[in-house]
């Protein structure tokens, strides 16, 4: 049983953390430096736990537990205008991020106003290629309902956050989180504080879900074995970008422009077969400068073995 820590400390002596990492079979899932400071995301065999904290305080650091480690979350927010934000969702993600989530602010172009807000279609796509999604909407318990349609399309996992607790919103998201809504200062009470543990452990609990099904027909490689083999890759070693490669539940974010590399990606071997063979690989609709690898299940890449044989598929 792998559990996935989180080291944070000094960039001195960190060798001998990742050393021992790989010793003991564990991935890096994500690493990042700031100045002399050094954060180190790693799943680990569960027998070697108390080993690795050893390590960690030996060499000046904190290790602790982060449930949300692997997953790429995005906060949203019906507009980026001061009327909306930066509180609390900010605070929200950053709760997020210290459990280990990659997280991303979000607001719509038209989601301001009970009567006229909006969500394009490419806002919906940007939204769908996260692990899941935290709505954070008003203080009116009819102006929440109201805005349901800007997250019913949504296909990710959806945790609504809101002050009032809407009605008949259950069907429509995952979750539901009442008595946090539009405020100007920071979350810093202890009520407040627990109202953040609150999400965050819904956030859990919703993305602990989507793992469930994803055992149920697994992916045909972990996320983090691509991880390690598009690390030795030139251009994602020279991308200046923070966290050039996310990984997210069933795939991972590459920083790196698709049409410029998507055919050396694809061409790459894992486990005896092509990348572009067992993934779909799609550009971000964010920008021009990321691509989407999403990982086929086994069942998918077993489907397509036997078309590619030439047997026709039995009719359902």
């Amino acid at each position: 049983m792998y559990e996935v820590m989180m080291y944070d400390g000094g960039v001195y002596r960190s060798n001998e953390l990742l050393e021992m990492i790989e010793d003991i079979g564990g991935v890096v899932l994500q690493k990042t430096r700031s100045a002399q400071m050094l954060t180190v995301t790693m799943s680990i065999p569960g027998e070697d736990k108390e080993e690795v904290e050893k390590v960690c305080t030996a060499i000046g650091g904190m290790v602790k537990s982060v449930p949300l480690a692997g997953t790429e979350i995005a906060v949203v927010g019906p507009t980026l205008g001061r009327h909306h934000m930066p509180h609390p969702i900010c605070d929200i993600a950053e709760v997020l991020r210290q459990l280990g989530a990659i997280t991303v602010v979000m607001g719509l172009a038209r989601g301001r106003g009970k009567a006229t807000s909006q969500i394009s279609m490419q806002e919906m796509d940007i939204i769908n290629e996260y692990d899941a999604a935290v709505f954070v909407l008003g203080n009116f318990k009819s102006c929440v309902e109201a805005k349901s349609h800007l997250f019913e399309k949504i296909k990710v996992p959806v945790i609504l956050v809101s002050g009032p607790m809407p009605d008949n919103l259950e069907e429509t998201c995952d979750a539901i989180v009442s008595g946090v809504g539009r405020k100007s200062e920071r979350m810093r009470t202890p009520e407040e504080r627990k109202k953040l543990d609150e999400i965050s452990d819904r956030t859990d609990e919703v993305l602990r879900i989507k793992r469930k099904m994803l055992e149920e027909d697994p992916l045909f490689v972990h996320p983090a074995e691509i991880k390690q083999l598009l690390e030795e890759y030139e251009p994602i070693k020279e991308s200046l970008r923070p966290a050039p490669i996310v990984l997210h539940l069933d795939g991972l974010r590459l920083k790196v422009p698709m049409k410029d590399n998507v055919k050396n990606i694809s061409d790459m071997i894992v486990y005896g077969r092509r990348l572009g063979d067992i993934t779909k690989i799609s550009e971000s609709r964010i920008d021009g400068s990321s691509m989407i690898v999403r990982i086929m299940t086994s069942s998918e890449v077993r489907d397509r073995d036997r078309d590619a044989q030439g047997h026709v598929p039995p009719v359902p």
